[in-house]
């Protein structure tokens, strides 16, 4: 079992950048595939991006592609979502996310652990 803490939110302007972290507790860290989910006021969670376990591989929602950047460092258990040339759209609660030996799937209920979540705002 593993229990995930994000942190790295805050208010910015659009056009600026914020990175957020996530720590998580327990073993086998780099057994995980880890991901970063988002919720709006109103909306559905949703897929941002993830990064495998297997490869590090990361893969990115068509919205953030060139602007976000996922990765992650086995030897803290940290996962990292690297936020660029922000805009009001990407204003939403972000969660980390995390699957044992997952694929970097897209859908919230294939992922077991869930971090409680960080604000982030972004004002024009």
């Amino acid at each position: 079992q593993v229990q995930l803490t994000e942190s790295g939110g805050g208010l910015v302007q659009a056009g600026g950048s914020l990175r957020l972290s996530c720590v998580a507790s327990g073993r086998a860290f780099n057994t995980y595939t880890m991901a970063w989910f988002r919720q709006a006021p109103g909306k559905e969670r949703e897929f941002v991006g993830a990064i495998s376990w297997q490869n590090s591989r990361a893969y990115y929602v068509d919205s953030v592609k060139g602007r976000f950047t996922i990765s992650r460092d086995n030897s803290k258990n940290m996962v990292y979502l690297q936020m660029d040339n922000l805009n009001v759209e990407d204003t939403a609660d972000y969660y980390c996310a995390a699957d044992r030996y997952g694929s970097t799937s897209r859908l919230t209920n294939e992922y077991a652990y869930w971090g409680q979540g960080t604000q982030v705002t972004v004002s024009t």
